[in-house]
């Protein structure tokens, strides 16, 4: 199961070719990896675990451009089937949610699927939309 959670992350042949490999040393706050390898390993975690709830805060807020996209795909694909909480700092890393919530201190200004809210022309994620391109 956690080879199988590794690759799902894509983080097998990292964890592969770590010396001990899955008895590898991590250093304090897994600093050995970087924050993106670190935010997979999470997920793959969460995998294992069969966690049913993955809330995401801000996940590629500090990533790259790649990582961000096998994180996309990890989320999208191993977890179909789970609830996922996205609180995000890149617009476009929820354009496929099944639901969008904006909120504004704490209160709801609107929420439905993206491509709904995206058709309203005072929708405040449509704004968001349009800026972040």
């Amino acid at each position: 199961m956690l080879w199988e959670a590794l690759e799902i992350a894509q983080l097998k042949p990292i964890v592969k070719s770590l010396p001990g490999g899955l008895d590898a040393m991590v250093t304090e706050g897994g600093e050995n990896f970087s924050q993106g390898q670190r935010q997979l390993f999470c997920l793959a975690r969460a995998f294992v675990r069969k966690s049913s709830i993955l809330i995401m805060d801000e996940a590629t807020a500090s990533i790259d451009m790649a990582t961000e996209s096998i994180l996309q795909k990890v989320v999208m694909t191993a977890f179909a089937d789970r609830t996922v909480v996205t609180i995000a700092h890149r617009v476009h890393t929820i354009l496929n949610a099944d639901l969008v919530i904006v909120m504004k201190r704490g209160v709801i200004q609107e929420y439905d699927r993206p491509e709904a809210l995206l058709e309203k022309e005072d929708s405040v994620f449509g704004a968001f939309v349009r800026a972040d391109k």
